[in-house]
């Protein structure tokens, strides 16, 4: 008899993780805005958002965003440069591979229809989570948050997200890139599940279970063979190529920061 099929479900960030570009910075500039960076690094230093949360944040009570509709982050999606690869990903995860099947879905702080738009065509309305809005029914503009999946609002949707399929909670992948991500892959991690950065935040590189930077969004998929299903590189490499892709290169090191400096005579 062959073995049980293994469920997974994989949760997603999308800044940065499955884009190259943020929502926030595009959106600011199709209206205009200057100084957004700026606007963000001043609610981080107030701790009066969970980080993350800062865009919902400004589009709600910053006068310089007053005025946005959904047609303003409809048109934000459109303009994201995506990373490579993300149809040949999902369509890698919805296949599966013998003996393991995978839920994929995306769950970022940005607005929901900014994502949606942006993955338009290649994963489905219904398995992407983001911060949602309720709009006034004359003007069209953002009246009230409803919702904001920042911070511990990610492991909110994860346990419901992990509860609906029913899975264990050490069936949980989840994939991000910056601070707003350190909560939920704590708790992703605390229940034996598998996290995989995708940047070079030292907070997340000391976290995560592995750490994979590549434009490629097929390459979150290399330490989940390697790591968790056993494949070895030759299988690995075969199965890339059979997407049409080639593994042209692939890094596996350990890098150690050191700062040392000589000690201050008394």
């Amino acid at each position: 008899m062959s073995a049980p099929i293994r469920h997974y479900l994989l949760a997603s960030d999308f800044d940065q993780t499955l884009s190259l570009s943020d929502s926030g910075h595009v959106l600011a500039e199709l209206l205009g805005i200057h100084g957004f960076r700026q606007k963000v690094d001043g609610l981080a230093r107030s701790n009066l958002v969970q980080q993350g949360g800062e865009l919902a944040y400004l589009i709600r009570h910053d006068p310089d965003f007053r005025g946005v509709r959904r047609e303003h982050l409809i048109e934000t999606g459109r303009r994201l440069e995506l990373k490579g690869a993300i149809a040949q990903l999902v369509n890698f995860l919805e296949r599966g591979v013998e003996g393991y099947a995978f839920h994929f879905c995306v769950v970022s702080a940005a607005p929901r229809e900014v994502v949606v738009s942006a993955l338009e065509g290649i994963v489905p309305h219904e398995r992407i989570y983001g911060t949602e809005f309720d709009y006034d029914p004359g003007s069209g503009e953002v009246r009230t948050i409803l919702r904001v999946p920042a911070g511990y609002g990610k492991v909110t949707v994860i346990e419901e997200l992990h509860g609906q399929l029913g899975l264990a909670p050490d069936r949980v992948i989840y994939v991000g890139d910056g601070s707003s991500d350190v909560h939920v892959m704590l708790h992703v991690n605390n229940a034996e599940g598998f996290t995989i950065a995708v940047s070079e935040n030292r907070l997340l590189t000391r976290i995560a279970r592995a750490t994979v930077l590549s434009d490629n969004a097929f390459s979150i998929l290399l330490p989940i063979l390697n790591q968790m299903l056993g494949m070895r590189t030759p299988e690995i490499r075969a199965l890339i190529e059979s997407h049409g892709m080639v593994l042209h290169d692939w890094e596996r090191a350990r890098t150690d920061r050191v700062h040392i400096r000589e000690a201050v005579a008394p």
